[in-house]
């Protein structure tokens, strides 16, 4: 790492003056040595400013000498099934095929099992052995050797894992204690704070690479994710190693890079220690996650659809089914807005689902909800997120109407009859409105509206009737709306739509 050529022209001001300072230091009297003190003191402080708004550290030695202890190597062992043919060979039914076999299973070890191996990093958070690193490192291992950057190896046993995070933590057992790191908080770096990845790139052994932070809270593909983004290089086999900040404390794992070629293009993401340390936590007292569970479909609220709803912004957390389970039993319904969450603002429902996954499972929290223009507190005692996954709502018998048609906002819609419900396997507990067919050049067909849906709210309120839709559509109309919220459900997954109500 580089170090300062030379001293800036500022700095050599600073020093020119501290020169100054010293000289006059010998024929001064008591009063002139107060402020010579004094100025001594400011040249010093402005100093240490300068060198914090400058940032930029000398050099990473010491810190990585520190911190290198506790930076482990992984490497797992995998029976994998032995091959029963030359597949990616040649094709089946080549006239070689019977010749690729027989070279396959020459000495006759053709089917029989064979080992695979994987490396990756990890990173030790307690002197009795508990080792944190990724789930897909270890993901299927039969065996997990740990190789200790002093040189020696222990054998690790699964405590847990926690495949939304990709998280998994492991034990081994030393002869005394070892040397460890702790976990910082990764709310307080911000982008362009200096970080520090340590672990084994592409099977190299303990290796050092640098960078800032480059992005916060990055969403990949999970339900939970917030992710520290770095152009710290971080290639294969850096997976489950620590993002450092400069006081040595973790605050993420390496886990994912961004690439068109596999290797490091300085885009680099880390889970961030404030989601893993609860994991962690849980894997440690439990040996599996309990997240809390409110119960609702939720989506984002579009400006569509705050202003159908005569909401000032778009915020919040849009709730479209309210299944069995806690958020029903605290009275909770389709179209409510949740804009408060055990104290904490939602802003969206990435935010929320969050918030509530981070919730002790059976506390019971205060939920401010928006509904019909007016705010309402409920009192919601959460489940467990893992328990309710899979679990289907009670159906209950519906009336069916009798057929008929309309066109309306560029959708032609009946009333669902029992043959609609058996060729769409639509159950009993749904009711509403068929969209038999939707205008390709109209905004309904531009918001995803499909043939098959089925609209189950208008304005918030259930429409049974094509004249239930058409007076939601005029009170809309008559309260100066714009839009009209409609509540449509595809193959038993609901959404809000709003659409435009000068296309009725």
């Amino acid at each position: 790492m580089a170090r300062w050529a030379s001293p800036s022209g500022r700095d050599k001001e600073f020093q020119v003056k501290a020169q100054s300072l010293a000289l006059a230091r010998q024929n001064a009297t008591p009063l002139r040595l107060f402020w010579l003190a004094t100025l001594s003191m400011i040249v010093i402080l402005s100093q240490t400013v300068m060198a914090q708004a400058r940032g930029v550290p000398e050099s990473f030695a010491d810190l990585a000498e520190r911190i290198s202890p506790s930076v482990v190597n992984i490497t797992t062992s995998t029976t994998v099934a032995g091959r029963t043919g030359p597949q990616g060979i040649v094709p089946e039914g080549s006239p070689f095929e019977d010749f690729f076999r027989e070279f396959q299973d020459r000495g006759g070890d053709g089917n029989r099992p064979r080992r695979s191996s994987a490396l990756g990093s990890g990173f030790v958070i307690s002197e009795d052995g508990f080792i944190v690193t990724n789930n897909h490192v270890i993901e299927g291992a039969d065996e997990i050797q740990i190789e200790f950057f002093e040189g020696f190896e222990l054998p690790a046993q699964l405590v847990g894992t926690d495949p939304n995070t990709d998280i998994a933590l492991l034990k081994v057992e030393a002869e005394g204690p070892l040397k460890f790191v702790s976990f910082g908080d990764s709310d307080v770096a911000r982008v362009g704070d200096w970080v520090m990845a340590m672990g084994n790139p592409l099977g190299q052994g303990f290796s050092v690479s640098a960078g800032i932070v480059s992005a916060r809270n990055r969403a990949l593909s999970g339900t939970y994710d917030d992710y520290i983004q770095t152009d710290a290089a971080i290639n294969r086999g850096n997976s489950g190693g620590p993002l450092f900040n400069m006081d040595g404390e973790v605050i993420g794992v390496n886990t994912a890079i961004l690439s068109p070629n596999g290797g490091s293009i300085g885009i680099g993401f880390s889970m961030a220690s404030n989601v893993v340390t609860r994991v962690v936590d849980q894997l440690k007292e439990f040996g599996e996650t309990r997240r809390g569970w409110l119960g609702v479909r939720i989506q984002d609220v579009t400006e569509d659809m705050a202003e159908a709803m005569g909401l000032d912004e778009a915020k919040g957390a849009l709730v479209s089914d309210v299944p069995e389970g806690p958020a029903q039993d605290g009275g909770m319904q389709a179209g409510d807005v949740i804009i408060s969450f055990d104290g904490v603002t939602v802003d969206d429902t990435r935010q929320l689902v969050r918030v509530v996954a981070n919730t002790q499972v059976g506390k019971t929290v205060r939920v401010v909800i928006s509904r019909d223009g007016s705010t309402e507190t409920l009192k919601i005692t959460l489940g467990r997120r893992e328990e309710a996954e899979g679990a289907v709502p009670a159906a209950a018998p519906a009336t069916p109407e009798e057929p008929s048609s309309m066109d309306l906002m560029g959708l032609t819609l009946s009333p669902l009859t029992p043959e609609m419900r058996a060729e769409g396997d639509v159950p009993d507990s749904i009711e509403g409105l068929a969209v038999l067919d939707v205008d390709e050049t109209s905004p309904a067909f531009e918001k995803g509206l499909r043939a098959g849906d089925i609209i189950t709210e208008a304005g918030q309120s259930a429409v049974l009737t094509l004249q239930d839709l058409q007076d939601r559509v005029a009170d809309a109309k008559e309260a100066g709306r714009k839009f009209i919220l409609l509540l449509v459900r595809r193959g038993g997954d609901p959404r809000f739509v709003a659409l435009s109500l000068e296309d009725g």
